[in-house]
């Protein structure tokens, strides 16, 4: 059963990393809803390296170009002002506030973070801003646009994504929507911050595996490595989903559910915790 729980969990988490959905939320509810007990923060950790190595794979030729004109910036001045380079300087900006608050707020994030009446509020919260977000911002920007200070603005709302259901896609998009860029460049820089996050969560995650709530090791392999397989698949989707539709199927989508998991807690359902 556990290998059977791990696969389920795989998809899951393949099918909505990239989505504005919160994957966190999804490994925490579906679990709930199958009277599984929760895998854990450190199954889900360890899960989404499988997507970030989709979002490795899916992006590249780009990761290579920024890494590379990233470091070619350090001792040729004229190659600093290049996107790239830049684009370099932005992620790493970017990335710093997630750093900070996943660091001085570990404990709260493993345990009482994962309450489902907070997951549910929050599924909710940011649905409805994502929806304002929507209406609200121009679509006119493209990344060749991005400055420092929206890489970090960015960035600081990538942190919220510590908390679960907020969603680390959802709220990057959200804050690029709000500061004007197009749902294809806002999920494009989403998925590319994601990057550094992500990977040093997941190696940080890596020494509990197999311990305390977390599932086995050869049952978290699997499901790592289907979620590679989904993601890849979900950031392609993704990617040409936004080109000519709105969030707001994503919006309906979180209301629905966390109305759902708040109705399903109040009447004693399922569990909170």
């Amino acid at each position: 059963m556990e290998l059977v729980r791990a696969v389920v969990l795989g998809i899951v988490q393949g099918l909505t990393e990239f989505l504005p959905i919160s994957s966190t939320a999804h490994l925490r509810i579906v679990p709930a809803l199958a009277g599984w007990d929760d895998p854990g923060a450190a199954f889900t950790a360890v899960t989404q390296l499988g997507t970030m190595a989709a979002v490795l794979a899916y992006f590249r030729a780009d990761l290579w170009r920024i890494t590379t004109a990233w470091l070619r910036s350090w001792r040729d001045p004229a190659a600093r002002s290049s996107l790239d380079a830049r684009m370099g300087w932005y992620l790493i900006v970017g990335t710093v506030p997630i750093v900070v608050f996943g660091f001085a707020f570990r404990d709260q994030i493993e345990t009482g973070a994962r309450d489902l009446r907070l997951i549910g509020s929050t599924l909710i919260l940011l649905g409805l801003v994502l929806l304002v977000a929507e209406r609200v911002g121009r679509h006119r920007r493209g990344l060749d646009e991005l400055t420092p200070g929206h890489g970090l603005a960015i960035g600081l709302a990538q942190s919220l994504a510590l908390v679960p259901g907020v969603s680390r896609s959802g709220s990057t998009i959200t804050a690029g929507l709000f500061l004007g860029y197009t749902r294809a460049a806002a999920a494009r820089y989403s998925f590319l911050l994601s990057v550094p996050a992500v990977v040093l969560s997941g190696l940080f995650e890596l020494k509990d595996v197999g311990a305390g709530d977390s599932y086995g090791v050869a049952a978290t392999a699997v499901a790592t490595v289907l979620a590679f397989v989904v993601g890849y698949a979900s950031i392609a989707w993704l990617l040409r989903f936004l080109v000519d539709h709105s969030t707001a199927v994503f919006v309906a989508y979180r209301v629905g559910l966390g109305a759902l998991v708040l109705v399903l807690v109040a009447t004693g359902a399922v569990s909170a915790r």
